[in-house]
């Protein structure tokens, strides 16, 4: 019943947007894929103030099955209503083959965008295994939508282990570059520099650190948001 509630109002939202105000695109869907540092920070509700300042916030909305419980998600009451798929402790490796179809099927997202591969590296993975998981997440995506827009942002440091986080952020610019279409372009958000000195548990980033992330992704989903197809242009969306 909770799922059918947030399903009519996210279709009301967005509804309400493209009747009140014609000067607006529509609603762009968003799933943020992760592991903890993207459950349990703040960059996402650091994100969407930034948003919220850049006048589109009433044009997205970030969905998928997981409700907003974090104390910085709760302090803006429109943010709070919000969702994502950041689970603790996933691998890419988990959500690319087996989760990511399921939750992209659920949600219809107009744009995904993740960061993952912290937990692949802490579990000694195959960093060519992460990659590959990628692409698959974006393959899998494009099935449902194939205009989706990519966001992929590189990875924090971990200063136990930082020279598979360096190898692993130098394949990420090639590797979008490969995947990268007109139809469906691929993203980097290239976090760095990020001085080991804005982790606050040697993992996650601290409130310096969020903000770095949300700052980034603020300047290229403002931009995404902005260049969405106005009402009437044909979007394919299964």
């Amino acid at each position: 019943m909770d799922d059918l509630n947030d399903t009519l109002a996210r279709e009301y939202h967005c509804r309400f947007i493209l009747i009140s105000a014609l000067h607006l695109n529509f609603c762009s869907l968003t799933v943020p894929l992760g592991d903890s540092i993207t459950e349990i920070t703040c960059w996402r509700a650091k994100l969407w103030d930034h948003l919220k300042v850049n006048n589109v916030s009433d044009r997205i909305e970030f969905v998928g099955s997981m409700n907003n419980t974090q104390e910085c998600d709760l302090v803006d009451p429109d943010f709070a209503t919000q969702h994502h798929e950041g689970r603790t402790g996933y691998l890419a490796i988990d959500i690319a083959y087996d989760h990511v179809e399921g939750w992209i099927n659920n949600t219809k997202p107009d744009i995904v965008m993740w960061m993952l591969g912290t937990d692949d590296i802490a579990s000694n993975r195959r960093l060519e295994d992460v990659v590959e998981a990628y692409t698959n997440i974006v393959q899998t995506a494009r099935q449902y939508n194939a205009g989706m827009k990519v966001i992929v942002n590189t990875v924090v440091p971990l200063p136990a282990n930082m020279m598979p986080v360096e190898k692993l952020n130098a394949m990420i610019p090639g590797w979008a570059a490969e995947q990268n279409t007109t139809e469906s372009p691929v993203y980097v958000n290239d976090i760095y520099p990020f001085p080991t000195n804005l982790l606050r548990d040697g993992i996650h980033p601290n409130d310096a650190g969020d903000d770095l992330i949300a700052n980034g992704l603020s300047t290229l989903l403002t931009w995404i948001i902005s260049s969405m197809p106005a009402p009437g242009i044909s979007v394919s969306r299964i």
